[in-house]
Formats: C-alpha cells, sequence, structure tokens
C-alpha cells in the first residue's frame, strides 16, 4: 500500500484540482502550472593512479523555470508581478522594484474530493517573462491565454501538509 491514512486508495492523485497562493491570497484562473524541476551538475574526477574510470559527485543544483498560465481577465496579478521587474515608462530609476519583484509562492495539490494533498514552497520567484495575451486569431475557437514565467530558487515539500483521509459516502437511506 502507498497510502498510509487512506488504505483503500489505489490511485495516483490527478494534475487538474490545484491552486497557486502569493502574498497570502490565491490568485484567480490559473489553469496550468509547468513542473518543478531541478538539475544537480555531474562532477567527474580521477585521480592520477586510479583506474581508467571517473569517480562521480554532485555539483551544483539548478531550479528550472516555473510557468503560470491563465484566461486572460480582467484580474492584474500577473501584469502587476511582471511589472515589478520591468515596468516600462516609469522613470528613470522606477523602472525596477527591488524591494518586493521577488515573492514565495505556494502551489497547492488537491484530491479529487477537494482536499489539499500536497503543496510546495517555491523560493525567492521572479517574473523573467511574462505575455499578456497569446495569438488573436479570428478563425480559432479558443480562449484567451496570458502566461508567466517565474525564476526561483528553489522549492520544497511543504511537510506541513499530511494526507487526508478520503471521506466515504454512504448511501442515504430511502
Amino acid at each position: 500500500m502507498n497510502f498510509s491514512a487512506n488504505s483503500n486508495r489505489f490511485d495516483p492523485y490527478k494534475n487538474f484540482k490545484f491552486r497557486v497562493k502569493w502574498d497570502g491570497k490565491y490568485v484567480a484562473g490559473i489553469s496550468k502550472v509547468s513542473a518543478l524541476k531541478r538539475t544537480t551538475e555531474v562532477v567527474k574526477h580521477r585521480a592520477g593512479g586510479d583506474p581508467s574510470s571517473t569517480r562521480k559527485s554532485p555539483g551544483r543544483t539548478e531550479y528550472e523555470a516555473i510557468t503560470l498560465e491563465r484566461g486572460v481577465t480582467h484580474d492584474k496579478e500577473f501584469e502587476t508581478w511582471a511589472n515589478k521587474v520591468w515596468n516600462h515608462g516609469a522613470g528613470l530609476g522606477a523602472e525596477v522594484s527591488l524591494k518586493d519583484f521577488r515573492k514565495d509562492l505556494i502551489i497547492e495539490l488537491y484530491n479529487e474530493a477537494g482536499q489539499l494533498v500536497i503543496a510546495y514552497k517555491v523560493y525567492r520567484a521572479w517574473c523573467s517573462e511574462f505575455s499578456a495575451q497569446a495569438d488573436l486569431d479570428a478563425n480559432a475557437n479558443a480562449t484567451l491565454i496570458q502566461s508567466l514565467k517565474l525564476e526561483n530558487e528553489g522549492w520544497e515539500r511543504d511537510q506541513e501538509v499530511n494526507e487526508p483521509v478520503e471521506p466515504s459516502f454512504v448511501n442515504p437511506p430511502a
């Protein structure tokens, strides 16, 4: 059994119930979050008297950027954060908000019953790319999407979020 609190669960969690929070509030309408990925460089070394094979040890670890996508609405959270990194026309010395252009954020995953099952804390993220809208196409039948690419300095699983006991439903008496 892989699930300790819910021994009746055999399926892994689905990828379609999630929320993103920064500045203490949930961000509206996010429909896609890219994978959380880190890569550790391999450092190869060999002493002169060693056999012909090399030894390997871990080197620097890098965290890939995270991309958030959502449908275009009147909510300005994406644009406001992107403008803290570069605000065109703000005037000399005011283009970048060095005080608060970085944010910590939380990515939460929920099970089918809407219970929080996993959360990740992302540290010192900042917007390196902002797309205010996708291509416009008169022949398309799609939602207009905006995106935010977030560089970050690491993430970790929130150990305070534990596996929930999933509810069981009893049929009501007839």
